[in-house]
């Protein structure tokens, strides 16, 4: 039972990228019954909710992300995603997928820098 993130990287400010999240064992099977977070980890600083999405779909995003950030989810391929634009130095860190509040992925490093 995990979650496994990728597609995250190097990009300059103003630029994009997509976090994608793939639950796989029991995660997989049970994706559509839970909501679904992106968390991140700055350095040095505390792990913060970013986006979540419920098994219906609502929505919620920290204000610092309102507007540049987008979650998303496919119950039909089980997947989950974070497109993010216009990046900027401040959302560089560590991000975590977790499944209701519960189950944890391994992270994915954002570095937004020239």
């Amino acid at each position: 039972v995990k979650l496994v993130e990728s597609g995250g990287g190097l990009v300059q400010p103003g630029g994009s990228l997509t976090l994608s999240c793939a639950p796989s064992g029991a995660a997989f099977n049970r994706f559509s019954k839970y909501a679904m977070l992106w968390y991140r980890q700055a350095p040095g600083k505390e792990r913060e909710l970013v986006a979540s999405i419920s098994q219906s779909g609502a929505i919620n995003y920290v204000d610092s992300v309102k507007g540049r950030f987008a979650i998303s989810r496919d119950n039909a391929k089980n997947m989950l995603y974070l497109q993010m634009n216009n990046l900027k130095p401040d959302d560089t860190g560590v991000y975590y997928c977790n499944e209701g509040g519960f189950l944890w992925g391994q992270g994915t490093r954002v570095t937004v820098s020239s």
